[in-house]
């Protein structure tokens, strides 16, 4: 597989190699080892989620405290998304921007998304599932949410999903100066902290 880091530092690309033969198809979606190596410390599985959203259905923008936060790996099982991967992360230089991945069962790319960021993604199809695989198990007292309307992020979103469709809570979600204002948002040097200590326990193993 390829990896490869994305803008917003702490994200990664993953694109599999795909072994297609007259039986149908095979791949490797996720590899323990590979991710590690590219991320600087593995991703410690603790939960698997799914979704299934119709075409033009948001989720997000959601990110969790730090620490412990919650590193995601998310692929799709059918139809499309647009993933969004938003710095959220007070005082970084990339704060309030953002990168944008097609996932989909053409390419079969997945993203990883590191402790402190905001992640989002629009289905582009009726029935589209997402599949993630999560660092942290769910915590409802440490999960927060950014209005993935924000005129300040301004993400894309394509027309060819129509309008967006969201959730009430993440309707009612604070816009990210807001959310800076009340303390909700995670901090660039503690987040940096945090993924720095995971990578010094990975390095220090037997």
């Amino acid at each position: 597989m390829q990896i490869r880091e994305l803008s917003v530092a702490g994200s990664f690309e993953v694109t599999p190699r795909q072994f297609p033969d007259a039986r149908g198809l095979f791949w490797e979606w996720y590899r323990f080892d590979a991710l590690a190596e590219a991320v600087g410390h593995p991703l410690d599985l603790r939960q698997g989620n799914g979704s299934v959203s119709n075409r033009g259905v948001v989720r997000g923008i959601h990110f969790a405290d730090v620490p412990p936060s919650q590193a995601k790996y998310v692929t799709v099982t059918s139809g499309a998304v647009i993933d969004y991967i938003i710095d959220i992360r007070v005082g970084s230089p990339t704060f309030g921007k953002w990168e944008a991945v097609r996932l989909d069962t053409i390419d079969r790319r997945a993203v990883y998304i590191g402790e402190g960021l905001g992640h989002a993604f629009m289905a582009l199809e009726d029935g589209t599932t997402v599949t993630y695989l999560v660092s942290e198990v769910f915590n409802p007292t440490a999960e927060h949410g950014v209005t993935p309307l924000d005129p300040t992020i301004a993400l894309e979103f394509p027309g060819e999903a129509g309008e967006p469709l969201l959730s009430p809570k993440d309707l009612e979600a604070p816009t990210l100066l807001d959310a800076e204002a009340a303390g909700l948002l995670p901090a660039w040097e503690g987040a940096r902290a945090y993924t720095a200590a995971l990578d010094d326990r990975w390095d220090a193993r037997d």
